[in-house]
């Protein structure tokens, strides 16, 4: 907890001695454009802060075979927290940049972001030092403000998101071709700690546009991540949950001993035309134990409309898609009903191979979601649960947040 005071502090007064050294010669200015932003005259300094907090709450209902196989839910319903953050980021000098954040749900602190960044560099383009999301699945590194559903694909119980190390971007062809490799101390294979180290992870990421035209909302995004992960407590696991966070983990391979190496390799798609968007993506594990080699998998496709005439946002090959604009806010001046999107979800996730019995799940997901206005929504989504020859579920969920 120490640490952690002590990087916000050392963040919070660096940026507070570089602003106020320019203000007499660069006037700042300070602007709400979907969050707080401060902006010197040169743009050369930049000061953004903001945060989001999703409230959730959900219904579980599981047949009797899953009950006699997992035994009874410890509780039917739920609410949570499910991510209350708040940020700062900046940019120097127009070629160093920084972020911080820090998220306080459920009763715990834990850093997500925490970076220091320089760009403009020549070959390499940009690199990112600290901690921050590994280039790999782009459900993952779509932001949580700007998911279609509560929660995405079982893909990501595979390996965690964010990591601590080092990453080189890169970005050709007028932004139509993009690279990132990447190396990493293995933060315990799915723990969010930080300051964990378990062997050294690399992992590399290429995308590109085969279609981009932006005056007609038309896209699609193509591309292949790989991932190679030496844990040194020669230790592995997946456990995934349905496309609840506030469900139980009716599939797990246990912990894997005698791990020698795991190998990531992932494929994905978008594609965007107007109010349609499809986004795709396999993922296979290959895990080589002293005795064995293991395979398990997962893949899922999700489809949405703007019910509205709204398009989803493409940000970037790393930054995946942004936020949504309604055509008119609900109620105000305008009084519009907002933006309104309906979507669905199928995925499989595979975790038994040769003597691991992980079990085997197949989810379908319906979504619907109100835009109330771009900072504001309103999310129900219906998760039907099939784990293969162990039983059935039924989730229904509704998630209220704000992100600014």
């Amino acid at each position: 907890m120490q640490r952690k005071h002590f990087y916000l502090s050392t963040l919070l007064l660096f940026s507070t001695v570089v602003f106020s050294q320019e203000t007499q010669t660069n006037p700042f200015s300070f602007k709400w454009d979907n969050g707080f932003k401060l902006t010197s005259q040169d743009q050369q300094f930049a000061l953004q802060f903001g945060g989001r907090i999703m409230v959730d709450h959900a219904y579980i209902f599981q047949n009797n075979s899953l009950t006699e196989n997992y035994g009874p839910l410890v509780s039917k319903s739920g609410t949570e927290f499910r991510r209350a953050r708040m940020f700062m980021a900046g940019d120097i000098y127009e070629n160093t940049h920084f972020k911080f954040q820090v998220d306080f749900s459920g009763n715990k602190t834990s850093i997500k972001d925490m970076f220091i960044g320089f760009s403009n560099l020549p070959v390499v383009g940009k690199v990112l030092i600290g901690q921050f999301k590994e280039p790999f699945r782009l459900s993952s590194l779509n932001s949580s403000k700007y998911t279609t559903f509560m929660e995405v694909a079982q893909n990501e119980a595979f390996a965690q998101s964010y990591n601590n190390g080092i990453m080189l971007l890169n970005n050709f062809l007028n932004n139509r071709l993009s690279a990132q490799l990447s190396s990493f101390r293995n933060a315990n294979n799915n723990s969010d700690d930080a300051f964990a180290d378990d062997g050294y992870i690399v992992t590399g990421r290429i995308t590109g546009l085969a279609l981009k035209n932006t005056e007609k909302n038309h896209l699609l995004h193509l591309g292949v991540g790989y991932s190679y992960r030496k844990p040194e407590s020669k230790e592995y696991q997946i456990a995934a949950k349905p496309s609840a966070n506030l469900a139980p983990k009716y599939i797990n391979t246990g912990t894997l001993k005698n791990v020698d190496e795991i190998k990531l390799i992932n494929f994905e798609t978008a594609y965007v035309y107007n109010s349609f968007s499809f986004q795709g993506e396999f993922l296979k594990a290959t895990v080589n134990t002293d005795i064995d080699a293991l395979n398990f998998s997962n893949y899922y496709g999700e489809v949405s409309y703007f019910l509205t005439g709204e398009s989803k946002n493409y940000k970037g090959s790393y930054d995946g898609f942004g936020r949504v604009k309604p055509n008119r806010n609900f109620s105000g001046k305008n009084k519009g009903a907002g933006a309104w999107e309906i979507a669905l979800r199928y995925s499989n996730t595979d975790l038994t191979d040769k003597t691991i019995f992980g079990g085997k799940q197949n989810d379908i997901a319906l979504g619907l979601n109100w835009y109330l206005n771009p900072v504001t929504r309103f999310m129900i989504n219906h998760i039907w649960v099939d784990i293969e020859n162990e039983g059935t579920a039924n989730i229904l969920q509704g998630r209220l947040q704000v992100d600014f």
